[in-house]
């Protein structure tokens, strides 16, 4: 499974994931129902309703897969998870008046998900309207997806390495922020006060660009050095996280305008520095 991503009901978020060897999304079955009942208590409803469902002998419930999410708390914990094609069928069982404009939307969904692996253009367009309904300003949103980009030559990097995205990248991505921030992504998500938000979700302009900034020096330092050991990789990590440090005393202190320029001009050349003098 890959690709997680938040889907926006009328302003309601979705959590789902995309699994590429099945070309199918899964949706979290307990944000389905707070969507479909408002219930201020979505869990304890979909729990009653799901034993109901299992005593008739539902196969809905019981062809439910669960996966990993992150949870209110932050955390990835298991959730059930179904297919459109299995909430279609969940969706008969929760009278709702929101139960057929929730169909169209599910299948708008899925249309669009295959429309964007024809043309990759079509997924960040869409990216740019999902920010745009939660209210990020055009500047933030270049931010943003640019930072994407960042992390995925980031992450394929580290996979081509032959590291695991389920054991490696948290804690290489600690080091990375902590070094640059001085503080982990935990700690930073407090400072932040933020629980289930993504943390780069809710950085500033600045933030965004000292963390692609350290993020890019990673990956330039690891393909120069190409380290073997998940210790020189953490070596690598702390590197990457110094070339954007030492920008942050100046980042706080100037124009993100002139900060920005200033860091993108300069850029190639403190990636070759770092990875020739360490």
């Amino acid at each position: 499974m890959d690709n997680n991503k938040i889907q926006l009901f009328e302003q309601k978020k979705v959590r789902s994931v995309w699994d590429a060897e099945k070309e199918e999304w899964f949706f979290s079955v307990v944000d389905v129902v707070a969507v479909l009942t408002e219930s201020p208590n979505p869990q304890v409803y979909w729990r009653v309703l799901k034993k109901r469902l299992s005593d008739e002998g539902n196969e809905t419930v019981t062809n439910c897969n669960g996966l990993k999410m992150q949870a209110s708390d932050g955390k990835m914990r298991f959730t059930d998870v179904a297919t459109t094609e299995q909430l279609f069928r969940l969706i008969q069982s929760i009278p709702s008046p929101k139960a057929e404009p929730f169909k169209l939307w599910l299948a708008k969904v899925g249309n669009e998900r295959l429309n964007q692996m024809q043309d990759p253009e079509k997924s960040i367009k869409q990216a740019m309207l999902d920010y745009k309904k939660l209210g990020y300003s055009d500047n933030w949103i270049n931010q943003r997806l640019k930072s994407i980009e960042v992390r995925k030559e980031l992450t394929d990097e580290w996979k081509s390495k032959g590291l695991k995205e389920e054991v490696h990248f948290a804690a290489l991505t600690d080091i990375i922020t902590k070094t640059w921030s001085g503080k982990t992504t935990k700690e930073y998500k407090q400072f932040k006060n933020l629980k289930k938000e993504s943390l780069r979700d809710n950085m500033t302009n600045t933030e965004l660009v000292l963390n692609m900034l350290a993020e890019l020096s990673t990956k330039g330092i690891s393909e120069s050095s190409n380290p073997k050991t998940l210790k020189e990789h953490s070596k690598v990590a702390k590197q990457g996280g110094e070339v954007a440090n030492l920008y942050y005393p100046n980042a706080l202190t100037t124009s993100f305008f002139t900060f920005s320029q200033d860091f993108s001009a300069s850029i190639s050349g403190i990636i070759s520095l770092s990875a020739s003098s360490k």
